[in-house]
């Protein structure tokens, strides 16, 4: 059974830093491309950072460049995302996702975790 859990979210001020943690096993942790998502209050779930398996190729939507860095440790089985200059728009719960395609869309997610809460006050 493949599980993903995620850690490290929670309630910050505007400006400030937080780091989440996924968790991964049940799986080839080192075949998967990994990636973050969110989910803001009344939103669709959105695209935030991605990994690839192989070479640690990151990718990153634009509302997060230079604020956030995906990361891998493939012997930990453990994805993390740094979230630096937090937003009140970065408020969302916060996903990670596992894939053979890279994902970064919903589609090309194979598994989910089941979210952490991320609230950013400004």
């Amino acid at each position: 059974q493949v599980t993903l859990v995620e850690s490290g979210g929670g309630l910050v001020q505007a400006g400030a830093s937080l780091r989440l943690s996924c968790a991964a096993s049940g799986l080839t942790f080192s075949n998967y491309n990994m990636a973050w998502f969110r989910q803001a209050p009344g939103k669709e779930r959105e695209f935030v950072a991605a990994i690839t398996w192989g070479d640690g190729r990151t990718f990153y939507t634009d509302s997060v460049k230079g604020r956030f860095t995906i990361s891998r440790e493939n012997a930990k089985n453990t994805v993390n995302l740094q979230m630096n200059s937090l937003k009140a728009e970065d408020t969302a719960v916060y996903y990670c996702a596992a894939g053979y395609s890279l994902p970064t869309v919903l589609s090309d997610v194979r598994y989910w975790g089941q979210g952490t809460p991320v609230t950013v006050s400004s």
